[in-house]
């Protein structure tokens, strides 16, 4: 990355009175919020990914013995309203608090919801009001942190989409680390040691977010402390010219993808769902011999290499610093040194036990380490190899979706219609992981450039907000539809519900397709 000041930028952020140090070309600012993300992501990913195992686990083993139809319902409800809240998070940011404010609410909501699951033992209803407190601070957090790496940069800048890369690689980062540690140490140690970790660094993220506000200069203050000249300027560009028989076109055009992104996420969703109790049930988690053995090193690799990297991140920021915002710095390094005492801890666990049992929430992480790993390739597919319009990027991702029930279907073909339980190979759930991820990856950064580039200024942030209500839409049909899992293959087969959910992606893929150059017409010359 180019490690010399882009002078725009410095200029943009002077006015701001933001911070002008750099962290790898980008401003110190970013990795505050890269790190505030990337542990709420842990908590929220951390408490999905034992959500469903938690609820369907036998009582004996301090689960809830909950069906499968029970827990899928739950999940629907809880994943459908994490995504409908963000819309009025935003709303309120917008008019009352101010970004600053509404993300610190937000996690201080989420942490006491975290912190409410970790005492399920002791009465179930602190339980759901866990679950009803991480949804409200989801909706008050989500929004607020993303539009405040957008405002670190002028939209001149060149480094804009290399800064929301960097973002997402911090979202990403904690949701791989929180499924793969909360996850383990609530399968195998104790459900609510799950729950509450996830809320340990909920808090962790809070604290140093709020020790470093002063870096942020007057982004994400109260809506009014943003000075005048900013406002005027701001004002400008937001007058639009455009023809309203243009804006009627593209507002369509949107529409139709967000139609799209709910097949695409209904299906895509069945992770934390269906997908999850086919992990339980009907695959082969127990390795012996040399099998075991190759797991326990990829794991390991797995656990460490991404402590370290984000190790290593940290490292350069408090180089910037650290003489400004000793605390932030501290608090986020004390994080950390959790972070690998647990991970030591796990990998060595690991190899003292003879044989391997995987873990059912591992195979979770499995989308966020191929994100990682597939992201860079695809960003430059689109800008050096082929760029097709957005019609077609997401007409491939659905696609890529299906393959992925696809490799789950011909798996499952061998479990008896009605059986409870099944050893089917991991490589079936590895696929359809793999499948999944380049599938998300042709829509879901696509969709949100696209809203960008095709909504009139003055309705971007309506926009957004729809989109993201398209996203509660899909998890909730996702949930919904997981709750049938048992009906279908008792009557049909395990395969043939796989099948179902292949299906209807493809058939949104193929209506994109044939509706491609009227999509292109009517996106008026935006690519």
């Amino acid at each position: 990355m180019n490690q010399e000041k882009d002078q725009d930028l410095v200029h943009h952020l002077a006015k701001q009175g933001v911070d002008d140090k750099m962290v790898m070309g980008h401003p110190a600012s970013l990795f505050v919020l890269f790190f505030t993300e990337m542990w709420e992501r842990f908590s929220y990913y951390g408490m999905r990914a034992l959500l469903t195992v938690f609820l369907i686990t036998e009582i004996v083993k301090g689960g809830w013995g909950w069906t499968n139809a029970e827990a899928m319902e739950l999940y629907a409800w809880y994943t459908g309203l994490v995504y409908l809240t963000p819309l009025i998070g935003g709303m309120i940011a917008d008019k009352l608090t101010g970004y600053r404010k509404a993300i610190l609410w937000g996690a201080l909501i989420m942490t006491l919801g975290h912190a409410s699951m970790a005492l399920e033992g002791t009465s179930q209803s602190f339980f759901y009001l866990g679950l009803v407190l991480m949804i409200l601070g989801n909706g008050m957090f989500k929004p607020n942190i993303s539009s405040m790496v957008g405002q670190l940069y002028p939209d001149t800048s060149a480094k804009k989409d290399a800064g929301y890369t960097i973002f997402y690689m911090g979202i990403n980062s904690g949701a791989f680390l929180g499924m793969l540690l909360c996850g383990y140490i609530g399968e195998k140690v104790g459900w609510h040691y799950g729950f509450g970790l996830a809320g340990v660094f909920m808090f962790f993220g809070m604290v140093q977010f709020y020790f470093a506000q002063k870096i942020f200069g007057v982004i994400g203050e109260k809506p009014g402390t943003v000075h005048k000249e900013e406002e005027h300027v701001h004002n400008i560009q937001e007058e639009d010219n455009t023809p309203k028989n243009i804006v009627k076109d593209r507002l369509v055009v949107v529409a139709v993808l967000m139609i799209a992104s709910i097949f695409f996420f209904f299906a895509f969703e069945q992770a934390g769902g269906s997908m999850t109790i086919f992990a339980k049930n009907y695959t082969q988690r127990v390795l012996e011999g040399n099998s075991g053995e190759i797991f326990k090193w990829v794991d390991a690799a797995l656990t460490i290499f991404p402590i370290l990297i984000v190790t290593w991140v940290l490292f350069k920021l408090s180089q910037q610093i650290f003489s400004k915002y000793p605390l932030t710095v501290i608090f986020t390094a004390v994080s950390f040194a959790i972070i690998w005492a647990l991970g030591i801890w796990k990998v060595n666990r690991e190899f003292s036990v003879e044989n391997t049992e995987v873990t059912v929430s591992w195979f979770q992480i499995l989308n966020s380490f191929f994100i990682i790993t597939l992201a860079s390739s695809f960003s430059k597919l689109w800008e050096k190899v082929w760029n097709p319009s957005g019609p077609v990027k997401f007409a491939f991702g659905l696609i890529l979706v299906a393959v992925g029930f696809l490799a789950l279907a011909y798996g499952s073909m061998s479990i008896p219609s009605g059986a409870q339980t099944a050893s089917v190979s991991m490589i079936w759930l590895i696929l359809a992981y793999f499948f999944h991820t380049t599938g998300e990856l042709c829509v879901s950064p696509v969709g949100l450039s696209y809203v960008s580039k095709l909504s009139p200024k003055k309705l971007a942030g309506l926009l957004f907000g729809l989109w993201f209500t398209a996203s509660a839409i899909a998890n909730f049909i996702a949930g919904m539809t997981g709750s049938y899992i048992d009906q279908i293959a008792e009557k049909y087969s395990m395969s043939t519900f796989f099948l179902i959910i292949a299906a209807l992606p493809i058939f949104v893929a193929l209506l994109l397709l044939i509706f491609n150059n009227k999509l292109k017409k009517m996106m008026h010359g935006i690519h």
